[in-house]
């Protein structure tokens, strides 16, 4: 059976509508309010055709029609195709360059919640290579010395380095000096024995401080190279009437807040990513529980290497057009901002 240009308007006509009302659509209803320039019934006859190809489904006898997934898989494919996404859109989103990145992700996650009334999903970039930006010690008395480790993307993490001598101002201070001249710039691969036994004979007999600042490096290095997850907008879902169903909304929540189950489902979109928008329908989700749902999502790009996942997580009936639109609009932004403090550095 071929499917014609009135097919796929009356096929769009019943998304649209169906996105708006969350109701069943009729024939009638398609042909009072869509200037398509057929009566009804040609409309019903058209619509029994887009049923038999599988791209509208009968929810239950003597509704009208909904879209299956198949259906608004063809309707999303032609809006990516024709590019059907303002390249502007009117958004409150005041996203600055801040000192931790943790921050600003889960700014992002909240922005975007709220703009788009679903649920979004960022995590942390996933570092190769990470390099060491700054290390600063700090004396809190003469036997403890916090170590703050800062990397690149200004992440930041805090030890306590305790020694069993004291340790005055001024030596310290120098210790801090060679640390950052030395090893500022480099990798965990690239800090070598050679450039360890030099630190250590240069401070002398406060070797033990170069081993705990090395153990404090490889800890952060260690904590950043996990992937972490941040959701928000999960009762977002819940207001949708797709999710009213009190077992069907607990599965949802409960996937929402397992973040081991939503990491395996994102590093199983993102594989051989081309770093272009990505939209799952229904059933070509991994999870069950999402079958329900759409899932939209990108990349963004921390330097040259490092690249982290922000998604939205709304019903099938979704308005894809602005939920792609604020998603294009935030990636720009947050590459911008990344990249930005990135070249600073």
């Amino acid at each position: 059976m071929e499917l014609n240009e009135r097919k796929i308007k009356i096929l769009q006509a019943i998304i649209l509508n169906y996105l708006e009302s969350a109701e069943p659509v009729g024939s009638r209803t398609i042909s009072k309010h869509y200037d398509l320039g057929i009566s009804s019934a040609t409309v019903r006859n058209e619509m029994s055709d887009l049923e038999e190809l599988g791209l509208i489904i009968q929810p239950y006898t003597s509704a009208g029609r909904i879209p299956s997934d198949e259906g608004y898989r063809l309707y999303v494919d032609n809006l990516l195709k024709a590019k059907m996404f303002p390249e502007k859109v009117e958004m409150e989103f005041i996203l600055e360059k801040v000192d931790r990145i943790e921050g600003l992700l889960q700014d992002i996650a909240k922005t975007l919640a709220v703009q788009t009334n679903y649920t979004t999903i960022v995590t942390t970039p996933q570092y190769k290579k990470t390099k060491l930006k700054h290390i600063q010690l700090v004396l809190i008395d003469e036997r403890n010395i916090l170590t703050v480790i800062v990397v690149e993307g200004n992440l930041i993490k805090n030890h306590l380095l305790i020694v069993n001598y004291p340790v005055e101002e001024e030596t310290l201070a120098k210790i801090n000096g060679l640390l950052n001249k030395n090893l500022q710039g480099l990798n965990i691969q690239q800090i070598n024995l050679e450039i360890i036994l030099q630190l250590k004979s240069q401070v002398g007999v406060y070797s033990d401080i170069i081993n705990g600042v090395l153990e404090a490096i490889v800890k952060t290095v260690k904590s950043v190279d996990e992937v972490d997850l941040y959701t928000s907008g999960a009762n977002n879902l819940l207001k949708c009437p797709e999710f009213n169903n009190i077992e069907k909304a607990a599965e949802i929540l409960y996937t929402l807040e397992e973040k081991g189950l939503l990491l395996a489902m994102i590093q199983d979109v993102t594989q051989n990513f081309n770093k272009e928008i990505k939209i799952l329908i229904g059933n070509e989700n991994s999870l069950k529980s999402l079958e329900d749902c759409s899932f939209i999502t990108t990349t963004y790009n921390l330097g040259d290497d490092n690249i982290g996942t922000i998604g939205i997580i709304g019903p099938k009936r979704m308005d894809y057009v602005n939920a792609v639109s604020m998603l294009n609009y935030t990636i720009r932004k947050v590459n911008r901002i990344l990249n930005e403090s990135s070249s600073n550095e």
